[in-house]
This record gives structure tokens, sequence and C-alpha cells, in this order.
């Protein structure tokens, strides 16, 4: 199995995702794909946020290697999952797909509010806080995940 995580930068929600997935996989022993990425190129190359990288060390998880990537046309169809973790982008996504597109795109909150279209709040603009409200409803949405594609 081969998800994608993607947010607008890919140096916050999306890292996290991407590191808690793979903590859950590595858990269960699951070798499973796992990356991250941006619909913007603004920090290519850079580290997740200082407090995305906080937030996940202090639950175990080691983020600090990431390297923040736009997303590619190739992304589409290299992944089977496309989880999009705000409307915003997803919407985004959804405009830059190619035709021929094979991965499931999906809004990242849906495997816990089905068709509310719900985001994961951009803690870019918040306090070292609402990371921690991130990470926690990033957990959360990742084991519901989880759980249903191990359900196939």
């Amino acid at each position: 199995m081969k998800l994608l995580f993607v947010c607008i930068g890919n140096i916050c929600r999306s890292p996290i995702a991407e590191g808690v997935m793979k903590k859950l996989c590595e858990d269960k022993g699951l070798k499973w794909e796992i990356d991250s990425a941006g619909t913007s190129g603004y920090h290519q190359g850079e580290a997740p946020h200082i407090d995305s990288i906080r937030v996940c060390k202090e639950n175990g998880i080691d983020i600090s290697e990431q390297k923040s990537r736009p997303l590619k046309r190739t992304d589409f169809t290299h992944y089977d999952f496309i989880f999009t973790l705000a409307d915003d982008v997803h919407k985004s996504v959804l405009d830059y797909k190619p035709e021929l597109t094979s991965a499931e795109i999906t809004l990242f909150l849906d495997a816990l509010y089905p068709g509310e279209n719900k985001s994961v709040k951009d803690p870019w603009y918040g306090t070292s806080s609402d990371y921690e409200d991130v990470y926690e409803q990033i957990y959360t949405c990742c084991e519901a995940i989880l759980s249903r594609l191990t359900e196939y």
C-alpha cells in the first residue's frame, strides 16, 4: 500500500501525518510506502516546522529528516491513496490531477467525519499548542484510516 499526505507547504500538517502513519504501520509490521507533499513549492527542500518536529518527538516520532517537496503529477499514479489535509488543498489537488489517475483522492478527515468536508486546522499562524491539537487530530485520523485500509 502506498499513501501520500498533502497540505499546502509540506512543513506542518502533512509531515506530521507522514510521521504518524509510518509509526503506526511500523508498529503493525506493515511495509507500506508513506510520503507527504505540498501543493506549493514555497518550502521545497526544507525540514518540517520546528513545532511539527517537536510535537512528533514528544510522541516518540522523529520527522526531523523529512524534506518538503511539491506534489508531482506522477504521484497520482504512484500512490494508491492521496489524503488531502484541508478542503482548499483538496480542491487544488483535484484541479491539478492528470486525466489518468489511479490514486483515490480523499479528504483526510473524511475518515472521521464522512462527507462533512472538515479540514485539519493549519497551525502555521497559531501557537505551539495548536501543533499539539493538530497532532492529536492527525493521530486519531491516521488510526481510523489504518483500521479501514487493513480491513480490505
